[in-house]
């Protein structure tokens, strides 16, 4: 299992831009979405990383969006849904963004994502993102069946 604090993602709008090659027009990362990837890959480094874990994987994503400096006037007033108008990325978004900065550094592709959980957290302080990346061990479901239609 691996567990990274990684920043908080790009807006998919800021991570993609649309390209026109001749006829066709292509979808490619921004300089943006390449230095985020970059500092992804250094991050993962730097907390142990020296491989993406191999096969499919399960990918818990936590997100904390910034906690604005009015919180405990919000709270006061909203009571428990006080983080409900904090500006938050989209968790499919933030998904999609932090898959592909992941790709070839923590996992191998987002092809071997079997099981994607996300949450949105309560904002607790700074932006960030806690990612648990856990390998799945590939189990056969009716393996019995196989064997006795083998015999």
């Amino acid at each position: 299992m691996i567990t990274l604090t990684l920043p908080y993602p790009l807006s998919a709008n800021r991570y993609w831009r649309p390209v026109k090659l001749g006829k066709h027009i292509s979808i490619v990362p921004t300089k943006e979405a390449k230095q985020f990837r970059a500092d992804i890959a250094a991050l993962c480094r730097d907390q142990g990383i020296r491989a993406p874990l191999a096969g499919r994987v399960h990918v818990d994503v936590k997100l904390y969006p910034r906690r604005p400096l009015d919180w405990q006037a919000r709270q006061r007033k909203l009571g428990a849904a006080w983080d409900d108008g904090v500006q938050c990325l989209d968790l499919d978004n933030a998904n999609k963004v932090l898959l592909d900065a992941l790709k070839d550094v923590a996992i191998e592709d987002d092809k071997w994502v079997r099981r994607l959980t996300a949450e949105r957290m309560e904002p607790d302080g700074q932006a960030r993102v806690v990612v648990t990346i856990t390998a799945m061990p590939v189990v056969q479901m009716q393996a019995d069946l196989l064997e006795r239609e083998a015999a």
